[in-house]
């Protein structure tokens, strides 16, 4: 009863609803399945994942774009925080390459058109970036107290100390001019961390490779880090993983946490021509080691939708 599973997606079974909707066409009602709703329903994979683990505390599914997993882990943390919970299951899963969804994101104008060059497509911060290319994926991660923790005989990887959140309230897609919504969710982290922004060693960026998102977190990561924002690593790994949309935030915080363990950071790669409007330490293309105590983790989804979560290096 006291562990929970938040689990985030921001599309659900998007290749299912496809499939059913195909042959509601072609054989008519009474063909499709009698699954189709709960396999396409985003919160079941928070609910599947409780019944296959009996995990019978607080079960939620955050759907804020690319934003769901980064809530999840936020507000897994803050249950356990409130004493809702003293172990939660927290991430997010994504599976949208579909032709539904490719046309959809294409039609947009947010997918990169290099298609001659289709493994140099995703170049985050790059002058010549075009734009993200979808991936698929999950990343969660089990957070618990360190009570919880010390007596079960866990492993701590690393500790989880801030969680910010906002909304741009400005477009649809377009992120807030000026970065001012991300700013504001790197702000309210570190306030809640009690982390100063000159002691932060890494940020994993939302970093999407398209030109407003790119362009809007370098200035929103500047007013929020001051002169510490040229002295701080920051890369995307999306320009390796592709962008998993709800899940993007599960796997960049499992990078964060790997980054601590292993003190290395990940790259950023596809790093060619470097864009003046851009001009942080972004690891171009190849990992580095470094000393890592603190790393950051930002998501911004359509809608407005800002989270970001820090983690520090745990110290018994």
């Amino acid at each position: 009863n006291r562990v929970g599973v938040y689990i985030g997606s921001g599309i659900g079974g998007l290749g299912t609803l496809e499939e059913q909707h195909r042959i509601l066409l072609e054989k008519g009602p009474r063909r499709v399945s009698p699954f189709f709703i709960p396999m396409m329903i985003g919160n079941m994979a928070s609910g599947q994942v409780s019944i296959v683990l009996g995990a019978k505390g607080p079960n939620s599914t955050a759907v804020t774009a690319c934003a769901s997993a980064t809530h999840s882990i936020g507000d897994a943390f803050h249950a356990i925080q409130m004493g809702k919970a003293d172990a939660m299951i927290a991430g997010g899963a994504e599976s949208t390459i579909v032709p539904l969804a490719v046309a959809g994101f294409s039609n947009l104008k947010a997918l990169s058109t290099r298609n001659d060059e289709p493994e140099k497509a995703c170049r985050p911060f790059d002058k010549d970036r075009d734009g993200f290319i979808v991936g698929e994926g999950s990343g969660i991660i089990v957070l618990e107290s360190l009570e919880h923790a010390k007596k079960r005989g866990a492993t701590i990887l690393a500790e989880m100390v801030g969680y910010g959140m906002s909304g741009d309230a400005y477009h649809l897609t377009q992120p807030a001019p000026e970065g001012e919504g991300a700013a504001r969710a790197m702000a309210c982290a570190l306030e809640d961390a009690g982390i100063k922004p000159e002691e932060v060693s890494y940020i994993n960026a939302h970093g999407t490779s398209t030109y407003y998102n790119d362009k809007y977190e370098t200035m929103a990561i500047k007013q929020v880090f001051g002169e510490a924002a040229y002295k701080v690593a920051v890369s995307s790994t999306k320009s390796m993983t592709g962008h998993l949309l709800g899940a993007a935030g599960g796997v960049e915080a499992v990078a964060c946490v790997k980054s601590i363990q292993d003190q290395i950071i990940p790259p950023t790669i596809n790093y060619d021509t470097p864009d003046p409007e851009c001009d942080l330490d972004y690891v171009p293309n190849e990992a580095r080691k470094a000393e890592v105590k603190v790393a950051m983790s930002n998501s911004l989804g359509f809608g407005g939708h800002n989270a970001t979560i820090v983690f520090k290096k745990y110290e018994d």
